[in-house]
């Protein structure tokens, strides 16, 4: 089964002081383009969580992120630094002394504006219970995103099989038109050389030069080719992940088979035939950008 390169996926990690939230999206890219924003607290296991990220995501441009969450309490709030404001009162007091200038009317006001006042002591070591539950969440968010992509190949999938399906029927549909083509062919040289230019001419040597002619214009190859090539596609499709690139070189073999028809048609429902697979084709061509 085949998975798409766009995804998304969430986790939390609840712990007794704090919500740990992981987010991590994904979008098209030729190679992994991984990118980080991580809270400070968990900076020192970035390389970790970058590996268990390349191990499981093999293709896009992954954004990740882990941010942190205080859960609100009396314990938690910010404390005020007494001994500091205790400090900046006294110098405060003793220049308004020496400057004979007034004290502030509103000591209390003025106090809690001053630097460092207002404190909150972060605790930055990070125990090794600690990261074990955070990066079982970093799992199940990476979890999540490849459940997203394998639902998003499925319906690529699906996608591709009806596109799959539409050019083999309008391939199919071609045969008819080719006997017509040659008859048409040799009915218009025929009509050119008794009506229009009134010559006499060796039927034989005429016949050969329709059979060159006719030769050149024959599109069983192609057909053939054609055939293999969509038949390519759904095998390789059926075989594994991290097949896009290759599915996007079938799809250009495809496409080279259906020019070569179109250029070799040289007949108005054969050409519009091809015009119709060049259209479905091109569907195949824009989504299978997002394949893995």
């Amino acid at each position: 089964m085949i998975q798409s390169m766009t995804g998304y996926g969430k986790a939390i990690a609840e712990l007794s002081d704090k919500k740990i939230n992981i987010e991590i999206k994904s979008l098209n890219s030729k190679a992994l383009d991984l990118s980080t924003r991580i809270a400070p607290t968990y900076r020192e296991k970035e390389i970790e969580i970058r590996n268990e990220i390349s191990k499981n995501l093999e293709r896009g441009k992954i954004d990740f992120s882990l941010w942190i969450e205080k859960k609100e309490s009396a314990e938690s709030a910010t404390p005020i630094n007494q001994a500091l404001v205790e400090g900046y009162y006294n110098q405060i007091k003793d220049i308004a002394d020496k400057l004979n200038i007034p004290v502030p009317t509103d000591w209390f006001q003025t106090l809690l504006r001053m630097p460092d006042v207002m404190t909150k002591t972060e605790i930055q070591e990070l125990t090794e219970e600690e990261w074990e539950t955070v990066h079982m969440a970093v799992i199940e968010a990476i979890n999540h995103l490849v459940e997203f992509r394998k639902q998003e190949g499925a319906a690529l999938e699906k996608k591709f099989r009806e596109k799959i399906t539409n050019i083999s029927a309008l391939l199919e549909s071609i045969a008819p038109y080719e006997k017509e083509r040659v008859d048409k062919v040799k009915e218009r040289i025929t009509d050119a050389l008794e009506k229009t230019l009134s010559v006499d001419y060796d039927k034989n040597r005429l016949e050969q030069e329709l059979i060159y002619y006719i030769e050149k214009l024959d599109v069983n190859e192609e057909k053939q080719r054609l055939t293999n090539h969509l038949k390519y596609f759904l095998h390789t499709m059926e075989n594994g992940n991290g097949q896009g690139k290759k599915l996007g070189f079938i799809a250009q073999e495809m496409g080279r088979e259906i020019n070569t028809l179109g250029s070799k048609s040289n007949h108005a429902e054969m050409q519009k035939i091809v015009v119709q697979m060049k259209d479905e084709l091109e569907q195949i061509k824009e989504q299978v950008l997002n394949v893995m």
